[in-house]
């Protein structure tokens, strides 16, 4: 990608006193012009993992002023290090670094780093300046905006954390040319989200340049990335902490999340357990009456189209869907709550669904 062929383009999370830019184009890692701005003070660390580190570490931090104190801290690669002991590990690093206050962190990576590195900023003496450089199409549309930070935990997928908001995010387009082909359909699996939820206009867009998208045609993808920013910004100002509306931003996602507990972090791609937890809530929103077959379809075909997962893992059965569908965090007075569709581009938040409405689909659903 090129300044000829992809512009640089900003917007922004209005959040009053804590509302921060998006700057979306090509090149922006090592560009002090973005990133200096936004730094709190004098005091600098990057925390990266070994995949992204040799590709962009020397490029950014090759951009901060000279005057900075930098430190770098590379941790494993993998939903699997999304823990407790990996936060543990950054806290350590700015402990030893003698970090005060007024220190920044830079999120390096895709979503397993960003909400890693905004968790440890969100308790790092009570709270500390972070910046989001999200490199994996699924962090660029959706973990880095919006403050959810946090860590996994056996029994469910995000279940340890903190909303604290960045100071910034910084989407450098470019990053996606190193991305594997399976991380780049994990990532269009939320930008579809948007469109199911909110957007019917986007996702017939949607449905013609998904080939576009994945041969990472840059007009294709900055469109794709500013319209699914501009959804979540609307969303995260309307409904910061997820008490109503933030929600929606969850469809498929309660389906998604028992899939990758049970599977085991990282075996399944937050985006593949997503697209396919997208297709059962399809379906069951059918069952309840709401879409039409014809609409189901299509929304199978489009997440079909992106590369991803329709059916669901061969070895899950319906009590090891339950179990873990009872500890998603938009439960609420033991009722299950699940977002589902009024329509394509219509989400709604529904806690109602009969049990055995429920327990039909999850026996019936086709496995693979």
């Amino acid at each position: 990608m090129s300044e000829s062929t992809a512009t640089r383009r900003s917007l922004e999370v209005a959040l009053g006193e804590r509302s921060y830019p998006i700057h979306i184009g090509p090149a922006l890692i090592g560009d002090p012009a973005w990133l200096t701005p936004h730094l709190a003070g004098r005091q600098v660390m990057i925390v990266t993992n070994e995949t992204v580190a040799p590709h962009y570490l020397a490029r950014l931090r090759k951009g901060l002023p000279a005057e900075l104190t930098v430190h770098e801290l590379i941790l494993p690669d993998g939903e699997a290090t999304k823990t407790f002991a990996s936060v543990t590990r950054i806290w350590d690093a700015l402990l030893e670094a003698g970090f005060n206050r007024r220190c920044t962190l830079i999120a390096l990576g895709g979503g397993v780093i960003g909400d890693m590195v905004g968790f440890a900023a969100a308790c790092y003496q009570r709270g500390v300046a972070f910046v989001q450089v999200p490199t994996t199409l699924l962090a660029q549309v959706d973990s880095s905006v919006g403050g959810k930070t946090g860590v996994n935990h056996p029994l469910g997928k995000n279940m340890i954390g903190a909303f604290w908001q960045p100071r910034a995010v910084l989407i450098d387009t470019d990053t996606l040319r190193t991305l594997p082909e399976r991380e780049l359909s994990a990532g269009l699996a939320e930008v579809i989200k948007y469109g199911l939820i909110r957007d019917a206009a986007f996702l017939d867009w949607l449905e013609a340049e998904l080939p576009a998208l994945r041969r990472l045609e840059p007009a294709a993808l900055t469109r794709a990335i500013e319209r699914s920013c501009e959804l979540k910004a609307e969303i995260v100002a309307e409904d910061e902490t997820e008490q109503g509306v933030r929600a929606l931003l969850n469809l498929g996602h309660t389906f998604g999340h028992a899939i990758e507990a049970h599977q085991g972090y990282g075996n399944w791609l937050h985006g593949e357990a997503v697209g396919a937890g997208m297709a059962m809530a399809a379906e069951l929103s059918r069952r309840l009456g709401w879409l039409s077959t014809a609409e189901v379809e299509r929304a199978a075909a489009i997440i079909e189209a992106a590369g991803l997962p329709l059916a669901a893992p061969a070895d899950m059965g319906v009590d090891d869907f339950l179990t873990r569908m009872r500890l998603d965090k938009k439960n609420v007075d033991d009722r299950l709550r699940l977002v589902l569709l009024h329509a394509l581009g219509e989400a709604v938040i529904h806690d109602e669904t009969p049990r055995e409405l429920l327990e039909d689909l999850l026996a019936s659903y086709p496995r693979r």
